[in-house]
This record gives structure tokens, sequence and C-alpha cells, in this order.
């Protein structure tokens, strides 16, 4: 069973993120969310990124605001799909976040959503279609999620 690990830079990104969690979880897709500063505490970004591999993760959605490093410095660190979620904190809209999530050197790829909760929720069926490749379970409850127009 695939699950996806969300990592969020700050306790305050938790109430857009749980958008992300109710996605997954109607997907029937195992998550776990943690709270991992690029900044504040890069030792524990760096061990839960070089571990989710080999403790069942297929992606990593990481979230953050301002700066927006988290995404990137998890790209460095794993070869599974990293999906970025910018946050609005800085900037009116978040568009430092955006800008600094979607503008990662060549051979570092971020999948960037869009800001806040709508970034969040396509985040999630995002890494619903990368793990339905490898899970017909899954497949199927892409297509109930179209039928319903998108909405859960």
């Amino acid at each position: 069973m695939s699950k996806v690990l969300i990592l969020i830079g700050s306790k305050s990104d938790e109430p857009v993120m749980k958008e992300s969690v109710r996605y997954l979880e109607w997907f029937g897709i195992e998550c776990a969310m943690h709270v991992a500063s690029a900044h504040r505490n890069p030792k524990l970004v760096v061990e839960l990124t070089e571990g989710a591999a080999a403790n069942g993760y297929t992606v990593i959605i990481a979230a953050a605001g301002m700066a927006a490093a988290l995404p990137g410095v998890v790209a460095a660190h794993t070869q599974l799909p990293v999906l970025g979620v910018p946050l609005e904190g800085g900037l009116p809209g978040g568009i430092d976040a955006l800008y600094s999530i979607v503008q990662m050197p060549p051979g570092l790829p971020v999948g960037t959503l869009a800001v806040g909760k709508a970034g969040a929720r396509n985040a999630s069926v995002l890494a619903a279609r990368i793990i339905a490749l490898q899970d017909k379970n899954i497949f199927g409850k892409l297509e109930e999620f179209k039928g319903m127009g998108f909405k859960i």
C-alpha cells in the first residue's frame, strides 16, 4: 500500500494542509504529516526525507510559505516525486512562496501546485494519480472523484 508523507514548514500551516489529509483519506491513501522547517530543523527534514522510501512512502507533499525552501530541500534528498504547495505568509497572495517553489534548478524538480487550500487539495489528487499508476483501487477512486464533479 502506498503512503504519502506531508511535510509542513510551520504548525500554522496545519489548517490549510488538513485539506490535503482529508482528500488523501477519501482516496484511501495513508498519510502522515510532520512539522519540519527547512530553516529551523533542517536535520529533521533530511531524516524524514531520506527515510521516506524505506518507510513505504511513494510521494512527498511539502508545503511552506514565504521563502518556501522546504520543497526544494526535500527534492535534494530524495528520488520520490515531490509536490510543493506554496502557502501565504509573506507577500500578498503567497506569490513569494510560489516563485520560490516553482523556480527550482535543473535536475531538482518540484511539482508546484496553486497557493493555499486549492494547492493542498490538488497535491493530494496529483499524488493519487501518481499512485494510481500502480494501484487499480486508487484509479477507481479517481474515476469516482471525476464523476462527483471533482468535489469531496
